[in-house]
């Protein structure tokens, strides 16, 4: 495949030009990268199972990952899922379009290549007026996980996916950088309780308010052994040199980190961490070797930011990374989920003994 084209949404004039014609390669059969709310999606169509093989070959993704179908309208989801239970209805009443994935029974047109073989399927809306245009345009449901390599960080820019896929798929439709900057909160719709499969903007706070008490899914603590929705079994988000977590309070962080580079003073580490503890480490390492992912508690620039800061040093020959952790509470649950995720789950958790010295 020749080089892949990057249509400029934000600049061009013929919006409805490019849109037709990413409907057109969706409808037969190819795909196209999209921007929504959350990261950059890679489509096809959600009913060709052909389609939908080819972006398991895209991403290099095992194929027993399920795939989300993303709909333009409350229309849509009757014709994927089988059935619609009222805690969904809620739902969708409450946070569509948005940045949620319901797990509902599947409907008898969706194929095993979307669902991973599983009886149930992933619905989104999202809130993007470009996804949406797109899957009105091409006429069916799009079958979509992050436009990236498997396991690497998610796109929350065009040029990311261009990273990734240039050469892989035809078109990039490019609608600026991402407001959320982490993929959908998803929601297990299918038992007698709500039960969040993966944490994102819409917080489990936001569901328990909605609904009373929602389950976490126990996998979010480790490894799955068959994954009931994108993200649950496989490493994800990882950058390209090993990643290790600290976590502990904001107090301790700066210090802690500075420890830590002490015990690798003669590899070459990189730091993703808040403006605070940026500014603290710039005695002890180069200013290129530093990204800042936004200030401490401000979990929206966090998430808005985090992905491109695993990607930061891709291109630098990094011996290992060290990662700021944050609370996990509110949007703090999806942005650990994604740094432990992106280390492997390898922490280092900090605590009061390095007040003692």
């Amino acid at each position: 495949m020749e080089h892949t084209r990057v249509a400029r949404l934000k600049d061009i004039v013929d919006f409805k030009k490019e849109i037709d014609n990413a409907g057109r390669i969706l409808q037969s059969g190819g795909l196209v990268a999209f921007p929504t709310e959350t990261v950059y999606g890679l489509g096809a169509n959600g009913f060709d199972a052909r389609a939908c093989h080819a972006i398991y070959e895209a991403k290099g993704r095992p194929s027993d990952n399920p795939l989300i179908l993303h709909v333009a309208d409350r229309s849509m989801v009757d014709a994927v899922a089988a059935d619609v239970p009222l805690m969904a209805e809620q739902l969708m009443a409450a946070f569509c379009p948005g940045p949620l994935t319901l797990i509902l029974p599947r409907g008898s047109r969706v194929p095993d290549a979307v669902t991973g073989g599983l009886d149930t399927v992933g619905i989104r809306m999202p809130d993007h007026d470009i996804a949406r245009a797109m899957i009105r345009s091409a006429g069916c449901p799009v079958a979509a996980p992050s436009a990236n390599l498997s396991g690497r960080p998610s796109p929350t820019t065009a040029e990311a996916v261009l990273q990734d896929m240039d050469g892989r798929i035809p078109l990039i439709l490019d609608g600026g950088p991402c407001s959320y900057g982490v993929e959908s909160t998803i929601v297990d719709c299918t038992g007698s309780k709500a039960a969040i499969l993966r944490p994102g903007a819409i917080t489990r706070e936001m569901l328990e308010e909605l609904l009373g008490d929602v389950e976490l899914d126990p996998a979010l603590a480790g490894e799955s052994s068959i994954p009931r929705a994108p993200g649950m079994k496989y490493r994800h988000y990882a950058p390209k040199a090993p990643l290790t977590l600290l976590e502990g309070p904001t107090g301790l962080m700066a210090q802690g980190m500075q420890e830590e580079l002490k015990k690798r003073a003669n590899r070459r580490v990189g730091v993703i961490a808040s403006e605070e503890v940026a500014a603290y480490l710039q005695a002890f390492l180069p200013a290129e070797r530093i990204v800042s992912y936004g200030k401490q508690g401000d979990l929206q620039s966090i998430a808005a930011n985090l992905y491109e800061s695993l990607r930061a040093f891709d291109d630098m020959p990094m011996d290992s990374l060290l990662a700021e952790g944050t609370q996990e509470t509110g949007l703090g649950l999806a942005i650990m989920n994604r740094l432990h995720k992106a280390s492997g789950f390898r922490s280092i958790v900090l605590s009061d003994k390095l007040r003692k010295g």
